[in-house]
């Protein structure tokens, strides 16, 4: 245990300028399945996200166990990216119960040598930037239902910098959502507060 504690505190002082996702990572499509009222496994769809890739609903196991392969179990630090649709988002899957990823999704699992280098959420927040956005949806295709391919998911380009800079860009990315969130709260009371005002002058 030391002896990796130690190679990835020296992996991590080296910086990587950039590279691209299949260097770092693999990919794999999720489950076709068919949920059912009781099960043993969570059967992650896109309704069940918001469009910043946060959980919005409770979750309920709604899968037999029997009803995919081993292989497809997600484990903690998988990123989730929506492929189909025009909600395309990545999300880390951090939740304590077992689960596996609809078709929505692609699954990017981090190669073991690279778990030392990347946050999963620092890679996800890289997926959901603008620039990567504005890349991954300009080479989406399909007419009635848009989806993004995996070839070009994995020719997305990924910077990686120092640990403690990812982390330094996470806490300013949470900080600054968290900002946009009260600033909507203060117009919203605004608001109300203003038509109350209008309706008290009415009276």
């Amino acid at each position: 245990m030391k002896v990796n504690v130690y190679i990835c505190s020296v992996i991590t002082r080296k910086l990587i300028l950039k590279t691209t996702l299949k260097h770092i990572a693999s990919i794999q499509t999720g489950v076709f399945a068919k949920p059912t009222p009781e099960g043993e496994v969570i059967y992650l769809q896109a309704k069940h996200f918001d469009e910043s890739g946060q959980i919005n609903t409770e979750l309920h196991p709604d899968l037999k166990a029997d009803a995919f392969a081993v292989k497809h179990l997600l484990r903690k630090g998988d990123v989730l990216f929506a492929a189909k649709g025009t909600k395309n988002f990545a999300a880390v899957y951090d939740i304590e119960k077992q689960a596996v990823a609809s078709t929505s999704f692609f699954v990017v699992k981090l190669n073991d040598k690279f778990r030392c280098r990347i946050l999963p959420e620092f890679l996800a927040w890289q997926m959901n930037h603008p620039v990567a956005q504005t890349y991954l949806k300009g080479q989406a295709m399909g007419s009635s239902i848009v989806s993004i391919s995996k070839g070009v998911l994995e020719e997305l380009e990924i910077s990686i910098p120092p640990i403690q800079k990812q982390q330094l860009i996470l806490n300013i990315s949470r900080l600054r959502n968290k900002e946009i969130e009260l600033r909507q709260q203060i117009e919203m009371l605004r608001d109300k507060q203003i038509q109350q005002q209008i309706l008290n002058a009415i009276k």
